[in-house]
């Protein structure tokens, strides 16, 4: 089973994005072929600043060594070092209808907000779906409100293959990451980087103290009890603990007498300590940076032998030559 995801790198990641979607997909790395790319090329819908796509394109993939990506075991690379992306792109937008693209969330939601959409964000589910295809993906791991960008890619690869009356491309599965940890911002909203209320995983640790300092509480006084159900903090202190530990902190907010900056800080130690080896990975990383760029090379290597077999079926589909001839 060859399993396929693209993370786009328009920022340092955060506890949202670790807990609710990195950890699981790399837990499926262990299959018999994993494919996971930084996704440069969509980011440029968002990021225009150069020298700051390259930062966070290095940093992404830093990132997800550090936090247990095996390059032995899952193929690492950056979308932009695989050309056969953008032509199969191309051959596939001659046969995507606009009304498919049209009912696309992204492009919809920027259309209801009064926002101009480029055509790079109205075509990007094509871009999407040749990430999908080009590698003869069987497994696509999204959450459930990303289930719509696989079916989008089978709608496409299902057209092609019947207009040209060819199997050429394979019609991927979601497969669907239920995700049951609730990740809240400093806010208390969810965690997402347009909020601005995220934690990121990496931070130096006074700042990352100092965040978590920052956190939203109610107004409770110190010797009052209180409700850890309805607390940020606690709920973010479950996403590393065990039971036993939730437990105790649990009791400790309502026998009362314990005040946030307590709890606070009760978070931060149980977060350094469960992202110490990962911080400690970071740095021998950082420190070797030539090798994280053998790695997506080789990687982008690997990737392209596979996009070739499967583009070359695509264009001798269509009626074009195949590569290199």
């Amino acid at each position: 089973m060859r399993i396929l995801s693209g993370i786009q790198p328009t920022g340092r990641f955060h506890w949202g994005n670790y807990f609710g979607a990195i950890r699981q997909y790399i837990a499926l790395q262990d299959n018999e072929q994993a494919f996971y790319f930084i996704a440069d090329l969509h980011a440029l819908t968002t990021v225009r600043d150069p020298a700051l796509l390259q930062e966070y394109s290095r940093e992404a993939a830093i990132d997800l060594l550090a936090l247990g990506l095996k390059p032995e075991q899952a193929t690492l690379f950056r979308q932009s070092d695989v050309p056969e992306i953008s032509e199969l792109t191309w051959l596939l937008m001659t046969v995507t209808q606009m009304s498919l693209l049209e009912k696309c969330h992204a492009y919809k939601d920027k259309q209801a907000k009064g926002l101009a959409a480029d055509a790079g964000l109205f075509t990007y589910p094509v871009l999407m779906a040749a990430d999908i295809l080009l590698y003869d993906s069987d497994k696509v791991p999204v959450g459930v409100d990303q289930v719509q960008h696989i079916e989008v890619a089978r709608d496409i690869a299902g057209r092609f293959n019947a207009m040209y009356n060819a199997e050429a491309l394979h019609l991927p599965e979601a497969y669907v990451v239920e995700s049951t940890a609730k990740v809240p911002g400093t806010d208390g909203e969810k965690m997402s980087k347009s909020y601005g209320n995220t934690i990121e995983l990496f931070q130096p640790a006074k700042k990352l103290r100092k965040r978590i300092m920052s956190i939203k509480t109610d107004s409770a006084a110190l010797e009052d009890s209180k409700v850890p159900e309805t607390c940020s903090v606690f709920t973010l202190y479950q996403l590393f603990a065990d039971e036993q530990q939730q437990n105790a902190l649990a009791d400790r907010y309502r026998a009362g007498g314990m005040g946030y900056g307590e709890a606070k800080q009760t978070l931060y130690e149980a977060a350094m300590e469960y992202f110490a080896p990962a911080r400690e990975r970071r740095e021998q990383l950082v420190a070797n940076i030539d090798q994280v760029e053998d790695i997506l090379q080789a990687g982008a290597t690997r990737a392209r032998e596979k996009g070739r077999e499967v583009l070359d079926r695509v264009r001798a589909a269509c009626g074009l030559s195949a590569q290199g001839q």
